[in-house]
């Protein structure tokens, strides 16, 4: 801010130099710009380990990385634009380094054979096709196929015969799981419920337990 005689200039962060780190603020940048204006080596270091200090205070979370301190010093070099004659308890980062772009996360693009299963399930018949046949297997089989008719029953009917899990297990496994004759998945209770993900069933219970304590009345 610039006064005069008859007017207050204020400064914007739009009319600022932007920051290279925003997690530290502009006053970590004004420090690290008094830092390196000192002239003398060791009393310029002494002052660079104080605003790593600060920046350590600032940024609480960059504990939760490996070798934080040796990251807080990376980020005073990076903030003092990796202008900095100071001796340093870790080697100086180089700014070609930061110039890396990211990894990039390969994607599944594959499409779902069944969106009412999902994808996990199409990795859990891959590795029971794995399996040798008998009884873990059978066992597996059997629960992946209990699993699958509660996903069926959120998304589809209020019932469903076992022969159409086992159908679709054979087709999502393009015939590589077989599932054993006379398998069965026994019966769903009858008060048992299959709710959508993102149902406020909690209101609804509430509600139904409101309209029962009225009707005690």
């Amino acid at each position: 801010m610039e006064a005069s005689e008859h007017s207050i200039k204020l400064y914007y962060n739009t009319e600022v130099e932007k920051l290279t780190m925003p997690e530290y603020g502009r006053n970590v940048l004004k420090m690290v710009e008094q830092v390196k204006e000192i002239p003398d080596k060791a009393k310029r270091s002494e002052q660079a380990r104080a605003v790593v200090k600060v920046m350590e205070s600032l940024n609480p979370q960059v504990h939760q990385q490996e070798n934080y301190e040796q990251k807080l010093w990376d980020h005073l070099y990076m903030i003092a634009g990796y202008d900095l004659d100071i001796d340093s308890p870790y080697p100086a980062p180089l700014p070609e380094a930061s110039a890396v772009p990211p990894e990039r996360i390969p994607l599944n693009t594959r499409p779902i054979k069944a969106r009412h299963y999902g994808r996990n399930i199409e990795s859990i018949i891959d590795l029971i096709a794995t399996e040798p046949e008998g009884e873990i297997k059978t066992a597996m089989i059997r629960s992946l196929a209990i699993y699958m008719r509660q996903q069926y029953l959120i998304w589809n009917k209020d019932t469903v015969a076992d022969e159409t899990i086992f159908e679709d297990i054979h087709r999502l496994s393009g015939g590589r799981v077989k599932v054993p004759e006379g398998l069965e998945l026994g019966k769903i209770a009858q008060d048992q419920t299959f709710a959508r993900p993102g149902l406020n069933t909690g209101n609804q219970f509430k509600k139904g337990k409101y309209h029962r304590k009225k009707g005690k009345k």
